[in-house]
């Protein structure tokens, strides 16, 4: 029996090559990967090569620390069970669900220590939605919303979506969202948006926005630099923009004129891998993967899981979600065809 591994081979091409399956080391966990999910954002810079040439794959998992070289690996949202140990790791580990920030294959050894058991009830495919979970938890920490802001979403990909839903929780005055796709607008609106709109409607967001000369808060998810400058233009004075998006090698353009120089705006980037630094000295990484736990218990998954590919038809993953982002919003792929049960104690 051979693992299964998906490659970008170049960019626009993917590849699922066969290689042994790999024998755990002392301390490590052999995992038989049930379902991984595509990061339609951070994935789709790597698959059409849009990232400068020699940056880092990434700079905090460790799987992923090498350079952007193609072939290369990619991914990290893998959920499975443990089906080997390696010297020294407890029996407790075997059999357990667990989820890894890990490349797209089948079979892969981690150390146990970089494995998060899933709760209790929560199912494999929920869990493969942690990582996006964990960063809309991040940028709505980031972005501090009060209680009555009004507050706006560019961008209504799965993490503009999660993002969304986690600020629907809040008691705000409006939260509006920005996305060219319907079925997405239609999404957000049923997540908890107030108002959607197409970004050909700025007339109409600020017209909304009339009543407090502004937004008070928005968050630039849509991976689009023209939409961080719309973004500043419907800021009102003192706002905050958050920018979670990351542009690869696209440069943005921004409007720094009378409207950004007189309002005192602030635009904050945002990132998963850390925690803000006004915050660690109450919070860590685990306590807000915790945080990200509980909120992908309730979410509505059916609402964004769209589509799911063995993992043989990878390539045709990547091809839709390049070719038809409208059609998609979570891919998922599969690597067996038993379904699996919930996490345990």
């Amino acid at each position: 029996m051979k693992r299964r591994s998906v490659y970008f081979t170049g960019p626009g091409e993917v590849a699922v090559v066969k290689e042994a399956i790999p024998t755990p080391a002392p301390g490590e966990a052999l995992v038989e990967t049930t379902v991984s999910a595509i990061s339609p954002g951070t994935e789709m810079l790597f698959y059409r090569g849009e990232l400068p040439p020699g940056v880092a794959v990434d700079t905090s998992i460790a799987s992923l620390s090498g350079g952007l070289v193609y072939p290369l690996k990619y991914g990290y949202a893998c959920v499975g069970r443990v089906i080997g140990l390696g010297a020294g790791v407890s029996g407790e580990w075997n059999e357990r669900l667990v989820f890894a920030f890990h490349p797209h294959e089948s079979h892969f050894c981690v150390p146990v220590a970089s494995l998060l058991p899933v709760p209790l009830g929560i199912e494999a495919e929920r869990a493969a939605l942690l990582p996006n979970a964990e960063t809309a938890v991040n940028l709505v920490m980031d972005g501090g919303p009060l209680v009555g802001e009004r507050v706006v979403v560019f961008g209504l990909g799965v993490v503009g979506l999660l993002t969304t839903a986690l600020l629907a929780q809040f008691p705000l005055a409006a939260l509006y969202t920005v996305d060219p796709i319907a079925p997405r607008r239609g999404v957000a609106a049923s997540l908890g948006a107030t108002e959607t709109f197409d970004p050909t409607e700025t007339e109409s967001l600020a017209t909304a926005l009339a009543e407090s000369n502004g937004a008070d808060l928005i968050f630039e998810l849509s991976g689009q630099p023209a939409a961080l400058d719309q973004a500043v233009q419907m800021a009102g004075f003192g706002a905050r923009v958050i920018v979670g998006s990351w542009y690869g090698n696209k440069r943005a353009s921004l409007d720094l004129g009378e409207h950004f120089h007189r309002n005192r705006l602030q635009i904050v980037s945002s990132q998963v891998s850390t925690v803000a630094p006004h915050l660690t000295g109450r919070w860590t990484k685990a306590r807000r993967m915790q945080s990200a736990w509980r909120f992908l218990a309730d979410l509505p998954i059916e609402r964004l899981i769209t589509q799911r590919f063995s993992v043989e038809e990878a390539a045709a993953a990547y091809q839709l979600i390049d070719r038809q982002p409208g059609q998609t919003v979570q891919v998922i792929l599969q690597y067996q065809n038993k379904p699996e049960l919930a996490g345990k104690e």
